[in-house]
């Protein structure tokens, strides 16, 4: 289940949805508006196998790690959302939803910067040409 946090703009959403990309946004489809970061996680917990795409990156920590979920921080512009969220599903390392629990990833424009579980080093990843 691929999850939009509310901080991403709803332009975006629709975006994902006409290219056949199926997400819930945090506010309209799931949970209420207003939901707290430390409840984030917990919720998280409670869904089966959920991609959180966030625009916040506090969210990227490596002690946010857990094999029931992945964390996706988006250090982008808030009108390219949609584009690095399809980049990164469609990406060799993480276009299935069992390559992506238990990471943490970080997307910008330079690549991807990972924390997998239990590892001792945060891994880079460019973008496929």
């Amino acid at each position: 289940m691929n999850i939009l946090d509310e901080n991403i703009i709803g332009n975006q959403r629709q975006l994902l949805r006409s290219w056949r990309i199926r997400v819930r946004h945090i506010g309209y489809d799931i949970r209420q508006q207003g939901i707290k970061d430390e409840e984030i996680i917990p919720f998280l917990c409670q869904l089966r196998r959920p991609t959180l795409f966030t625009r916040d990156l506090g969210f990227y920590k490596r002690n946010l790690c857990h094999t029931r979920y992945c964390l996706v921080c988006l250090a982008v512009e808030r009108y390219e959302v949609a584009g690095f969220v399809r980049r990164l599903l469609s990406h060799p390392e993480f276009d299935t939803q069992a390559k992506r629990m238990g990471t943490v990833i970080r997307v910008s424009q330079t690549g991807l910067l990972v924390w997998r579980l239990h590892a001792e080093k945060e891994l880079h990843f460019d973008w496929p040409k």
